[in-house]
Formats: C-alpha cells, structure tokens, sequence
C-alpha cells in the first residue's frame, strides 16, 4: 500500500508540474508548442511510472530522493531555459530604455541627431535632365541647390543649377527661361501669381563665380508678387546644353507674416543644468517650436537643444536648457557656443503648417565658464518615464522569479 500511494504521489507532482508548464509558457506563442511537448512527456513519463514499478530505467527509486522522471527534468530545464531568456530579454528592454531616456527629449547629444549639425547646409540634388514631356534625356544630369524650403517675410531663397554628364564631367549649359509661381493648395478659386526669374554665370548678384558653369538666381516673395500670397511657390527652369532640352523644379513654401522676431539671450545655471534664455518679442500666440545646436569651445557638435510649447502674445523667452547629466557625461570644453537657431510657429490643420521666424546662422551666444560640480547628475525625471520603468522592471522581476523558482527545485 505504501509504494502504492508513493508512486500515485509522484504521478500527481508530474501532472502539477505539467499545469505549472502550461501557465508559464502560456503568454509566449513558441513557448506554448515547446511546453505542450515536454509536458506530454512528463505526462507520458507519468504513466509509465505508475504502471511499470519502481525499478525500470527512468523510473523513481524506492529511496524517494530523485522526484522527476528523465522526461520530467527535460521538461523543467526546458521551462528554466525559456524563462532565462525572458529574463534577459526584459532586463534588456528595461536597460535600453532607462538609458536611452536619461536625458530629457530637449536636450539631447548631438550624435544622436546627426542630420541636424548642419541644419542651414544647401539642398543638393543630383537627377536626371528630363524634357517637357517628363521622359529622361540621355547622358546629361542637373546638379542643383536650394537654401531652404520654408521662408516667411522678407527672407529669401538661393538656387543653383549646373550640369554634368554620367561621368560627372561639367557640360556646357544656358538657363533659356525661369519663372516662378503660386501653386494653389487647394480647391478654393485663387488669383495665380507669377513672375520671371534671372539666373546667371557672371559673379554678379547671386552668383559666386563667373564662369564655372554654375548658374545662380535668388527670389524674394515679399518684393516679387508674392507679398499676400502663402503656399507653395514652383519655379521651373528651361534649361539646354547643347541641342538636349529639359527643364527642372524648385518647389518653397512661404509665409508672409512673421509671427515673432529674436531679442537677444541670456544664461542661468539652474538646478545643475545650463539654461539658455532666448529672447523674443511674439506677435502671435500658439505652440512655438525652437531649435538650437551647441558646440563645444573647441568647435566639437555636443547637443542639440528644442522648445516645443505654448506661448502667448509679447515680451517672452524660450527656455533651452543644457542638461546637466549630458554635461558630466559628455564633458564639453568650456565655454558652450550657441549656435543655428531656428524656429516656427505651428499652425494646425492648415497648409502651410508653419510660420517661420528669422534664422539666426553661426554662433549667436557664447557662455560663461564652470566647473563640473556645478552640475547636477540626475537623471531626468516624468511621470511617463517613472510608468515605463516601473512596468519594465515588473515584467524583469517576474521573468527572475520564475528562474529562481525553477532553480531550485
């Protein structure tokens, strides 16, 4: 009777070892088909060991000390092994993203942001010379620049057009007509604006050098017809090199109101960060977003600062703050130069989106000097922040829980 209940005790430790495989594997999909098959194992390893004795290969001893069947233990180190991976798993999201978030979103290395370190570089393009008729014209290619894409006010726009063959060897080329305008957005009726534009090879006026076969012209909306106008502006370019024909594009979109304009900026070390101060006289109210770049004393890109925030009406300042964990950590030369600064107004649901503010390129401020342990090394903080991490390291807790319990059986 006794060996009778021993063995009916260890069925029953296999089947309730075959249920705790089920609820562990039970929230991952390959988890499930690896768990379905070790607990039939266990199942079938079970039964054998009730219906075949004590003695049999793969069965328990008469001495009680080895719990599990072969099968048994083949399933549990198979639990242990998919739970491992769990854990490594969440210990490397909950890592990967306390780290990433250490800084907070506007004020940020500079490495991350790579494409911003130049933000007022020309726009280069390098296509296909095509005719009227939008069909590729063999063995020539346009290289052209553009200074920007949105301007607002009084501010203008440099283009460039040059060409090569498909070797990169410059080619002879005359601009024959170039014109510039409105592109109504939508469907509403509205008067269509349009006026000549010049481009030229002799050093004069836009262009930098006569002669180098790069042809150069520069439009200014505000005195060229488009003073009431906001959308989007095309220019179209005739262009020829020898007896090939084609044209090409330029597309802006301007504003004319300017909906702020810069006053100067100020410094404060607050709290162990850096914090910029940028001075603006608003005309109109709404969410602002602003950018700046900052380098270090000797030239290196550190960070990239932004403000992204309602403002109203008047005298107002545009925080950008030098986080002081990014500090310590990156170990800039100081002074820190405050440079590149741009910004808009966002306008919703409309076209176009923004207005833009005057940018203000090079170096607009430099800073004071300090000393590390000025700065703070704490990290960044946010309810938002505080929520994931908390429900990241929930998910590792579980994950190590689980190892340990299966360890130790």
């Amino acid at each position: 009777m006794n060996r009778r209940w021993k063995f009916l005790g260890l069925g029953g430790a296999a089947v309730a070892l075959a249920v705790l495989g089920w609820y562990v594997w039970g929230a991952d999909p390959v988890a499930d088909a690896s768990a379905t098959s070790a607990n039939r194992q266990v199942q079938s390893s079970s039964a054998t060991t009730l219906g075949g004795g004590s003695g049999g290969a793969g069965g328990t001893g008469t001495d009680g000390r080895s719990p599990y069947s072969p099968a048994g233990l083949q399933a549990r180190q198979e639990q242990l092994t998919l739970w491992r991976g769990r854990y490594e798993r969440a210990e490397q999201v909950y890592s990967s993203y306390r780290d990433s978030t250490r800084y907070p979103p506007e004020s940020r290395p500079m490495a991350e942001h790579p494409d911003q370190v130049r933000p007022f570089a020309p726009i280069s393009e390098e296509l296909k010379l095509r005719g009227a008729n939008g069909e590729a014209v063999s063995g020539i290619r346009l290289r052209t620049t553009q200074e920007r894409v949105f301007l607002s006010g009084a501010e203008s726009v440099k283009f460039t057009v040059a060409a090569v063959d498909d070797s990169g060897n410059s080619l002879p080329l005359i601009v024959r007509n170039a014109s510039a305008q409105s592109i109504p957005d939508s469907r509403t009726p509205i008067k269509v604006t349009q006026t000549s534009v010049v481009f030229s090879d002799d050093g004069a006026g836009a262009d930098d050098q006569a002669g180098d076969g790069v042809y150069s012209a520069r439009l200014t909306p505000s005195t060229q017809g488009f003073a009431n106008y906001s959308g989007t502006i095309r220019l179209l370019a005739e262009v020829a090199s020898d007896s090939r024909q084609g044209v090409t594009q330029f597309d802006v979109v301007y504003t004319p109101d300017v909906p702020a304009t810069w006053a100067g900026v100020r410094e404060a070390l607050e709290a162990g960060s850096l914090n910029f101060y940028l001075k603006a006289n608003v005309r109109q109210a709404g969410r602002y977003v602003v950018s700046a770049r900052v380098d270090d004393a000797n030239g290196v890109p550190f960070a990239l600062l932004q403000f992204n925030d309602e403002v109203a009406a008047g005298s107002r300042e545009f925080k950008l703050q030098v986080f002081g964990a990014l500090v310590l950590d990156k170990n800039p030369a100081f002074p820190l130069r405050l440079r590149d600064v741009d910004g808009f107004l966002l306008i919703p649901d409309r076209f176009p989106d923004r207005a833009t503010m005057a940018r203000q390129s090079g170096v607009v401020y430099t800073s004071a000097r300090y000393t590390r342990d000025r700065f703070s090394s704490a990290e960044w903080s946010s309810e938002e922040r505080s929520r994931y991490l908390a429900e990241y390291g929930k998910d590792a807790d579980t994950a190590r829980r689980q190892v340990e319990t299966l360890t130790e059986k």
